[in-house]
């Protein structure tokens, strides 16, 4: 497999990896500039070189895999006899500079769970992140793909999903799953609800509505056995407070808002700088 594939298998397998190439080359080397390897924790494939070079390059790849490092490094290295040779001497007489690349391989899962007016700007913003994003809909004309068409040329890695019954979409998500329940029927939110608060795995539940529509929930929910502690679990209303519009495209970006605070909040503690960065 060249290093090529190796992206698109690590990306398949959400498998955390870094990129090597060679970004420059003084003198003698086994490789040019522009020579790339794939390095994941137990694998690596294709080569920038062998020998010495190219051992330091996979050690230090896997020891920011280790830390989950998200800010490229350069590393610099002599090819002559009186350099640093744990790994094997290696006498080409030049200088090799390698860039190694965290890659954004392992990405979050946000599921919206109704894809009316809201869902669908809702699905905009987030489309345009790197994340898997699944849209759930009993509906099959909420679905159409003119209706998605927008969200599907962004960053996201977007997964349609017509469900008649969608609390059996939900059962399919992988573990730390974030979804948001906001479906044109409350008996559709009461029982995705109660799915939901069944797995115990998933990162965050919310759910769009009014204080009293929670309150008829929080009925319904302790009726079906939740405790207080489950009911906890869901966040009632979503979005940020003090943001009181109406209009579907203000709710869509409240929520947004609040999810990557709490996405970041989530990756705060493994990785050192935000998920989404800030551009200049």
């Amino acid at each position: 497999m060249n290093w090529l594939s190796a992206l698109q298998h690590l990306h398949d397998s959400a498998t955390p990896g870094v990129l090597v190439t060679v970004a420059a080359v003084r003198g003698h080397a086994p490789r040019e500039a522009g020579a790339k390897m794939v390095v994941s924790l137990d694998s690596s494939w294709d080569s920038v070189g062998g020998g010495n070079l190219e051992a330091t390059a996979v050690e230090r790849a896997r020891a920011m895999l280790k830390v989950s490092a998200n800010t490229p490094e350069l590393l610099t290295l002599r090819l002559t006899d009186k350099a640093s040779n744990e790994h094997g001497r290696q006498c080409c007489g030049g200088e090799v500079t390698l860039l190694l690349e965290p890659l954004q391989t392992v990405r979050p899962h946000i599921a919206l769970f109704g894809v009316g007016h809201v869902g669908l700007e809702l699905g905009l913003i987030l489309s345009r992140l790197p994340l898997n994003l699944h849209l759930v809909d009993s509906r099959a004309g909420q679905l159409t793909p003119e209706r998605l068409a927008p969200l599907m040329d962004g960053a996201a890695r977007v997964e349609v999903h017509h469900s008649p019954i969608p609390e059996m979409t939900l059962h399919e998500l992988p573990p730390g799953a974030h979804i948001l329940i906001l479906t044109h029927d409350h008996a559709e939110d009461a029982a995705l609800c109660d799915a939901a608060l069944r797995r115990a795995n998933l990162a965050s539940i919310g759910l769009i509505g009014s204080a009293v529509k929670w309150i008829r929930f929080q009925e319904q929910l302790r009726r079906e056995g939740h405790s207080d502690a489950d009911l906890a679990r869901i966040t009632t209303p979503i979005g940020l407070p003090g943001i009181s519009g109406k209009m579907p495209a203000v709710i869509a970006v409240s929520v947004a808002a609040q999810l990557i605070q709490r996405l970041e909040a989530e990756q705060a503690a493994a990785l050192p700088s935000p998920l989404f960065q800030r551009q200049p």
